[in-house]
């Protein structure tokens, strides 16, 4: 009977063995990614695994800046992080934990609610400082130490003030509704969904993606257009660097997601793979189903540290 027993055993053994064996062969992805790409990588993840059915995506969304200090701060593993601003990851992580840094779409700046937002039926291009500022409406931002989305609406604030001709409307609007600040942009949709805010200041493409009604702003202030550039410049915030008791300057720039492979990246033969096919014809198409405007063809300020096989994927010209 022990006998038995014993071979029993270790078949199961034997067999956990080769279980465990096989398991470990499966390949994982591990990326960090701004909070409004949410929607789209996972149609990416869902993508790419069908196409390669031994890799399991493993997605963290955050606010970028957080994204950053989970790799700097906290040393947590990691193979792609996927930021809303090109500058967090030129600032934060290159050179000591990334070497390279690949803009491939942008965005822009809206203010959106709903049917149920107060005064939803007069909100317009040209009054909404004069709806926000209104006693009884409640308006929600992101929190710019945590959030592009929350340092580009200040950053709106300051572009629209000089739009406008309004003095002191950054303060004014910064000063309003600090209740309803959340770490990143998409933390938003609930407050809106819940008829807990009536506005807020959102990317367009979570807009889209949410079935959101949205003000579009002059292209003066919505952060969108490279030509507006010089004018984005002309303001500037500080927020919170990649170590406590430090800060970073932003300029005003337009929008520009970007993305990496760390140094240190536990798969970076497939989380390049992976990156490969975000810059696909493929994945492409799923930015812009979801609203989000892809950069075309892909830029990069380190062209020369870029492995071979995402490098074809940008232009001659690709350097900006």
């Amino acid at each position: 009977m022990k006998k038995i027993i014993f071979l029993a055993s270790f078949v199961i053994f034997l067999f956990a063995g080769c279980s465990n064996s096989h398991s470990g062969t499966a390949k994982e992805i591990i990326i960090f990614h701004a909070g409004s790409l949410s929607v789209p990588f996972k149609q990416l993840k869902e993508a790419y695994e069908k196409k390669n059915p031994g890799v399991n995506i493993l997605l963290e969304p955050a606010g970028s800046l957080v994204c950053a200090r989970k790799v700097t701060e906290l040393k947590k593993e990691c193979d792609i992080v996927a930021s809303a601003d090109y500058l967090v990851i030129d600032k934060l992580l290159i050179p000591d934990y990334a070497s390279w840094n690949i803009r491939f779409a942008t965005n822009e700046i809206v203010i959106a609610y709903s049917d149920k937002s107060r005064y939803a039926s007069q909100i317009r291009a040209d009054n909404w400082m004069d709806i926000l500022s209104k006693d009884d409406v409640v308006y929600a931002r992101s929190d710019p130490d945590s959030d592009p989305c929350g340092y580009r609406t200040v950053l709106t604030f300051k572009l629209a003030e000089k739009y406008y001709h309004i003095p002191g409307l950054t303060d004014k609007m910064v000063s309003k509704n600090r209740d309803f600040i959340r770490p990143k942009e998409v933390d938003l949709i609930a407050l809106i969904e819940s008829n807990s805010i009536d506005y807020m200041f959102q990317y367009k493409s979570v807009a889209v993606q949410h079935g959101l009604k949205y003000i579009e702003l002059p292209d003066d202030i919505n952060l969108s257009d490279p030509v507006k550039e010089a004018i984005y410049n002309s303001v500037s915030l500080d927020v919170t660097g990649d170590k406590p008791g430090t800060k970073i300057k932003v300029n005003g720039d337009y929008i520009n997601y970007s993305m990496t492979v760390l140094n240190n990246a536990p798969d970076k033969d497939e989380a390049i793979d992976f990156l490969c096919f975000m810059l696909s014809d493929e994945a492409m198409d799923i930015f812009r189903k979801n609203g989000q405007d892809p950069i075309i063809p892909p830029t990069t300020e380190q062209l020369d540290k870029l492995p071979l096989r995402l490098a074809k994927y940008l232009g001659e010209n690709s350097v900006n």
